[in-house]
C-alpha cells in the first residue's frame, strides 16, 4: 500500500535537483561525468524496491530522506533548513546520513552504501577500491539486523564489487 505523497516527493525532487545542479561524479570510463542527480535517484530506487521487502518502512520518510541525503554534505542547504522545510525527524535523518555512520535508521544507511557501491570512478586507484570495499564490509556488519532485504542487498553489492580489483 502506498504511503507517501507524490507531490510531496516531486516537490522535493525539484528541490534537490536544484541544490545539486551542476554536480558531477566520475564514472567507470575515463573522462565520463554523470550527473550527480542520478545517485539520489539509485537510491531512491533502492528504497522503493524495498517496500516490497519490508512493509513495516515508512515510505514518505523514507523517500524523502533518500532525496534529501547528501544535501548538507555536498549543498548549501543547512540542517535548520531542512527541519523547517520538513521537520525535525527528517532533518535528523538528513544530518545522520550526512555526518554520522551511527544512523539511528539503519536502512537509510544501507540504502546509500548499496548506491556507492557500483562501478566506482575511473580515477580511483586499487588502493582506493579495496579500501571502500573495507568501509562497506564495516557499515554492512554494523548494520545488517536493521533490514534483512537491504541487508542482502548490502551484501550482493560488496560481493560483486570485488570485480573491480
Amino acid at each position: 500500500m502506498k504511503n507517501w505523497s507524490i507531490d510531496s516527493l516531486q516537490e522535493t525532487w525539484y528541490l534537490v535537483s536544484k541544490l545539486h545542479q551542476g554536480q558531477k561524479y566520475g564514472g567507470d570510463e575515463e573522462g565520463q561525468q554523470i550527473e550527480y542527480i542520478n545517485h539520489i535517484g539509485s537510491v531512491v530506487f533502492e528504497i522503493i524496491q524495498s517496500f516490497e521487502h519490508d512493509k513495516t518502512m515508512n515510505a514518505d520518510f523514507s523517500l524523502t530522506c533518500a532525496l534529501l541525503h547528501d544535501t548538507i554534505e555536498d549543498t548549501q542547504i543547512t540542517y535548520d533548513k531542512i527541519r523547517d522545510l520538513f521537520g525535525v525527524q527528517v532533518a535528523n535523518a538528513v544530518n545522520a546520513l550526512s555526518k554520522d555512520s551511527t544512523i539511528k535508521d539503519k536502512a537509510l544507511q544501507m540504502e546509500n552504501r548499496i548506491c556507492n557501491l557500483y562501478a566506482p570512478p575511473y580515477y580511483w586507484t586499487l588502493e582506493r577500491k579495496t579500501e571502500y570495499h573495507k568501509e562497506s564490509i564495516l557499515i554492512y556488519d554494523a548494520l545488517k539486523e536493521g533490514n534483512t532485504y537491504l541487508a542482502s542487498r548490502l551484501k550482493e553489492k560488496i560481493d560483486n564489487y570485488k570485480q573491480f580489483f
